[in-house]
């Protein structure tokens, strides 16, 4: 293994580092060397030359690589990643063992050890996400470890750091798609190669299980953002009377119909409709239409033609006109990916939205990221999913 390149931090960054955050920020050291190169290992240490931890350089956006160890002697080697991975794949037995759940988080990059990159399984095949060119210097490593393990028959793979798209698989056998996975016992329609997305966001699903439990029964339901109808799927597992997805993307309809029909149930009898969502909203309120359970996961950023979204600042805006055609005594379930707040931002978010109604709500549940989507307990900002289940009082 190549030596490490020498970092000195600027002290009033050093205690930080020393207690375990992760993520190299170039900005934090006295000088930043002009040929360091993706992948290179980097070895910080404070004004005295004393070693802190070791890293690898990996631009992405968040930051500029990972620390992988607080350990002097510990190397980037096949034995320490084979030693993560495993680790991680072992604290996902309980998920491996449940026959109504096939697909999930099986390693979340500095979560579990080494950031840089997650890996998604899907019922026997992998989907690896890489997010810098650094951290795909360790590819073939990394493949070879995963391979190893009898549970994992393909991989494919999406370079977040590149726009290129292409030859998503890379290793093992191929799947035929739609692959069919389950999730607390309903079937999603999924494929692995066909763009960043895989028909499913897996981070969200224990809030489809509490829709499906205990708040959809004989519901009218909107699902906004729908994408591939997800939400309604559980929703009509749950009893929902009825399900509207409303997504301004094009082959929403066709994907949504999919979700249906690979649970046995009708696409004719649910209301699916490619529209801005923005604009729909406004069509509700002008048709009187209300929803006692509404679905709302807006992208971080978002822009369509006559809308540009930002969750940071745009998210009461949008909330206030979700609580116009939110049926009396209803349920809205407010959620966000944006990772620069934490969720005591976004409950003075969610109440700043209310401050012009003469509706109040209560929050009865709060959710972050499920269990196999591992968070550092020194990177915070990891845990980046925020979902709250308001009530409205009438």
């Amino acid at each position: 293994m190549k030596n490490s390149i020498k970092l000195k931090l600027f002290p009033k960054f050093t205690k930080g580092y020393k207690e375990g955050y992760p993520l190299i920020l170039k900005e934090r050291f006295e000088k930043w060397p002009k040929d360091l190169q993706e992948g290179d290992l980097v070895e910080l240490i404070d004004t005295n030359g004393q070693f802190i931890a070791r890293g690898y350089h990996g631009k992405q956006n968040k930051g500029d690589g990972w620390l992988f160890t607080w350990d002097k002697q510990q190397q980037l080697d096949e034995h320490f990643l084979t030693t993560v991975i495993t680790e991680a794949i072992e604290k996902r037995q309980f998920l491996f063992a449940d026959d109504s759940t096939t697909a999930f988080r099986i390693f979340n990059g500095e979560g579990d050890g080494f950031g840089g990159f997650t890996a998604d399984f899907y019922d026997g095949y992998l989907v690896i996400q890489w997010y810098s060119l650094g951290v795909y210097s360790f590819q073939k490593m990394i493949l070879e470890i995963f391979l190893s393990f009898p549970e994992v028959k393909g991989i494919y793979e999406k370079r977040r750091f590149q726009e290129d798209t292409k030859d998503d698989f890379v290793a093992g056998q191929k799947a035929t798609f739609p692959l069919i996975i389950k999730e607390n016992g309903i079937n999603y329609a999924t494929y692995l190669d066909d763009g960043w997305m895989t028909g499913i966001f897996l981070d969200q699903r224990d809030v489809r299980r509490r829709i499906s439990e205990d708040y959809a029964v004989s519901k009218n339901v909107l699902n906004t953002f729908s994408y591939t109808g997800a939400f309604s799927v559980a929703a009509l597992f749950g009893g929902a009377s009825k399900t509207t997805s409303v997504d301004v993307a094009g082959r929403s309809l066709s994907k949504t119909k999919e979700q249906l029909e690979v649970n046995g149930l009708d696409p004719s009898s649910q209301a699916i409709i490619v529209e801005d969502v923005f604009h729909y909203f406004k069509y509700a309120l002008r048709k009187k239409l209300t929803f006692d359970l509404v679905v709302v996961d807006p992208p971080s950023f978002a822009r369509t033609k006559k809308v540009t979204f930002r969750a940071a600042k745009d998210y009461p805006a949008m909330l206030r006109e979700i609580i116009d055609i939110t049926a009396p005594n209803g349920t809205i379930i407010a959620s966000t990916n944006y990772a620069g707040f934490g969720m005591k931002a976004f409950k003075k978010l969610i109440a700043e939205a209310f401050q012009t109604s003469d509706r109040t709500y209560k929050i009865v549940e709060t959710h972050s990221l499920p269990a196999d989507f591992t968070v550092n307990k020194n990177f915070p900002e990891g845990n980046y999913l925020k979902v709250l289940f308001l009530t409205l009082d009438k």
